[in-house]
């Protein structure tokens, strides 16, 4: 009898652990139970990574300035080597290369003339570095909506289902929310890596503007500087 009683307990014991393996499901198996509303969260994925990638390399490719760019050019300016000044801007090309050799060009005009000049090819500069951060900002925003609207969708299917059986039932009311809510977690998901990696793009976006200030205003101040006798 005791052995009896044991046999039944170690069979209710291995049956919910048998029926939890059979339960159990992959992470593809779970993302593809969200339906048809994961198709354009996963583009609004792609579109995230390929829009911080694009522009994480442009913005490092135009703030960043050669080892010996700095000294090289205010040497060669306070010299008066100006053509020696503007072929170094050219063979950097980064964004604060290209707002110096504007006031290069400018030297000669009024100094407001030069400031002016400087500023707009610094807003030009500007305008290259913040294209297509609006764009992943949207992604951000809509991502989660597009996550919600699958919940919903999967709420109107469920209630649909118990009015169809008339079975108010656990499995009927879950089956579709479940699955649903997996879009509200990818949308989520998606939209707070847009939002975090926008930050990124911002932050850089600041300290370059931050750069192209610095060097204009240095550049006015060599102007300014009163000639030596």
């Amino acid at each position: 009898m005791l052995l009896q009683t044991l046999n039944m307990t170690a069979d209710s014991t291995a049956a919910p652990a048998a029926a939890g393996a059979e339960k159990s499901i992959s992470l593809i198996d779970l993302l593809a139970a969200g339906g048809w509303i994961m198709i354009p969260i996963a583009v609004l994925l792609f579109v995230t990574i390929y829009l911080f990638v694009e522009r994480w390399m442009y913005l490092k490719k135009a703030t960043a300035l050669g080892a010996s760019f700095e000294a090289s050019f205010w040497g060669l300016v306070q010299s008066g080597n100006l053509n020696a000044a503007r072929q170094l801007c050219r063979n950097d090309q980064s964004a604060v290369s290209r707002v110096l050799e504007k006031g290069l060009t400018r030297i000669g005009t009024p100094i407001p003339q030069i400031e002016q000049a400087m500023g707009n090819t610094a807003q030009l500069e500007l305008s290259y570095m913040e294209k297509n951060l609006g764009l992943l900002g949207t992604v951000a925003a809509i991502a989660p909506m597009f996550g919600f609207l699958g919940t919903v969708a999967g709420m109107i299917r469920a209630f649909h289902d118990i009015s169809v059986s008339n079975n108010l039932s656990i499995g009927t009311i879950s089956g579709g929310i479940y699955e649903k809510m997996i879009t509200s977690a990818s949308g989520l998901a998606v939209g707070i890596l847009a939002y975090i990696l926008l930050t990124i793009l911002n932050g850089m976006v600041d300290r370059a503007v931050a750069r192209l200030q610095a060097a204009t205003n240095q550049f006015l101040d060599v102007l300014y500087q009163p000639v030596s006798a």
